[in-house]
């Protein structure tokens, strides 16, 4: 079985990274292999890196409140590229009324604060296939 590499990333200009740092030691404790790209990621970046290093999945970690334009920039970049995008997560302050355009968009998954980091790491398990 090979491991999971995940891309936990802060896109936009939200500089708060507690959660994701968090989230980013769980997975790697959980046997998955991280990849922290810290503050302030352009889409083109994060996009960049997440080929580059040939991940499984992409978590996203979004405060801003720019969560729907920073995921239709990212799948834009992987489309100008013209590559599928690894499946991707959400972790964030997200309204429920977002969920469905973000699954629409293509993220499988939204992980709001207080999301138990177990039930993150399964998940991620699970969409990374």
């Amino acid at each position: 079985m090979h491991r999971i590499k995940v891309l936990i990333a802060k896109p936009g200009l939200d500089g708060h990274d507690r959660g994701a740092k968090i989230v980013a030691k769980y997975l790697r404790d959980a046997g998955m292999e991280v990849i922290y790209t810290g503050l302030r990621q352009s889409p083109e970046t994060i996009v960049n890196t997440a080929i580059q290093e040939d991940v499984s999945v992409v978590g996203l970690s979004i405060l801003s409140g720019a969560h729907i334009q920073l995921c239709r920039k990212i799948m834009a970049v992987y489309k100008e590229k013209e590559i599928a995008p690894p499946p991707m997560f959400l972790g964030g302050i997200i309204p429920g009324a977002d969920m469905p355009e973000l699954k629409e968009i293509g993220i499988r998954e939204v992980f709001p604060p207080g999301t138990p980091l177990e039930r993150i790491a399964d998940r991620v398990r699970e969409i990374a296939g």
